[in-house]
């Protein structure tokens, strides 16, 4: 019952979830820039190589999602970089009418937190800068819906204009656009229906960073561990094999989807294996979904119909999404 009912909030959330993406735009002059450089050593903890899931050998690649193109940059301003600045001190409580979102960098590397901007539930800054074992709060109003995401390997100049090797967005350091290229996403769909949040962490496009997200002010218990397990399964690195490896400077930054690597329809399920009911993972030449990304974080999408990943929250919730593995 619990798995038809979240396929149909799923649903739900999809196409509320079109609605906020497809008015993306900019945010007016509210910017901070970062003027530090791109990492010099890989974060062990980020993708493990293995030799021992053999890559298959099929048709070109094709995506599994396509992302909505970043709006230009406005000038960075000091006023907001010194507002992110400030936030990263800890959690503040929320105000009635908003939610508050934590995000904690658990990792071993600097990661440059984004989000996607919503015009039509704006907020002033969607960039952050955290080293590790640094957090930064802010607070988004009734009926918001974004993805956050983090972005590595990042190297901006003093107006807010670089790169990432990872989860770059327009090569801005305050995002105007959605996320781009192989991330792990937290996606959050905030007072949906009946009262309810609907939230889960995405690797449908593949994944850079290890994630999970715990909520607070709900009715019902977290169904997340603090630290990030789920129904006795804990969040691990993505353990990659070499054909989805994606590479900067000869490392391993990223693991890409089954489909991107290897394209054919059954790992892009197309064709006759479109839709929910004929793509079925446990039937591809080799499992990815579960051997490479469901086995590293139990909890997260999989695959693009892995609707049981999509979790409720019912309350007035707050999310803390943390970048790490289980310690």
């Amino acid at each position: 019952m619990r798995t038809a009912l979240l396929s149909v909030f799923a649903v739900l959330v999809a196409v509320s979830a079109a609605v906020w993406l497809s008015t993306a735009g900019p945010l007016g002059t509210q910017n901070a820039a970062d003027g530090s450089g791109a990492r010099t050593s890989p974060a062990v903890s980020l993708i493990a190589s293995s030799a021992s899931i053999a890559p298959a050998t099929t048709a070109a690649p094709s995506p599994t999602r396509t992302s909505a193109s970043p709006s230009p940059s406005p000038t960075p301003s000091k006023k907001a970089s010194t507002a992110a600045a400030s936030s990263s001190s800890g959690p503040t409580a929320a105000s009635s009418g908003t939610h508050l979102i934590t995000i904690v960098n658990a990792d071993n590397e600097t990661i440059w937190a984004a989000t996607n901007p919503n015009t039509q539930h704006p907020i002033p800054v969607t960039g952050w800068k955290l080293a590790p074992g640094q957090s930064v709060s802010f607070t988004v109003p009734d009926g918001w819906g974004g993805r956050v995401w983090g972005r590595t390997g990042c190297s901006f100049n003093s107006s807010g204009v670089g790169h990432c090797q990872t989860g770059d967005c327009g090569g801005l350091f305050q995002c105007q656009g959605s996320e781009g290229g192989t991330t792990t996403l937290a996606e959050l769909t905030l007072d949906s229906f009946d009262g309810m949040d609907f939230y889960d962490v995405s690797m449908v496009d593949g994944a850079n960073l290890p994630m999970y997200i715990n909520t607070t002010h709900r009715t019902a218990a977290d169904p997340i561990s603090s630290n990030g397990c789920y129904e006795g399964a804990c969040t691990k690195a993505v353990v990659c094999p070499s054909g989805m490896q994606v590479k900067s400077n000869g490392q391993a930054v990223a693991c890409e989807t089954a489909c991107a690597a290897f394209g054919g329809d059954a790992y892009c399920c197309t064709g006759s294996w479109s839709g929910r009911a004929n793509c079925d993972p446990a039937k591809w030449p080799v499992d990815y979904a579960k051997l490479v990304f469901k086995d590293a974080e139990p909890y997260a999408y999989s695959y693009a119909f892995d609707d049981s990943a999509t979790m409720a929250c019912k309350g007035h919730c707050n999310y803390r999404i943390t970048f790490g593995i289980t310690p």
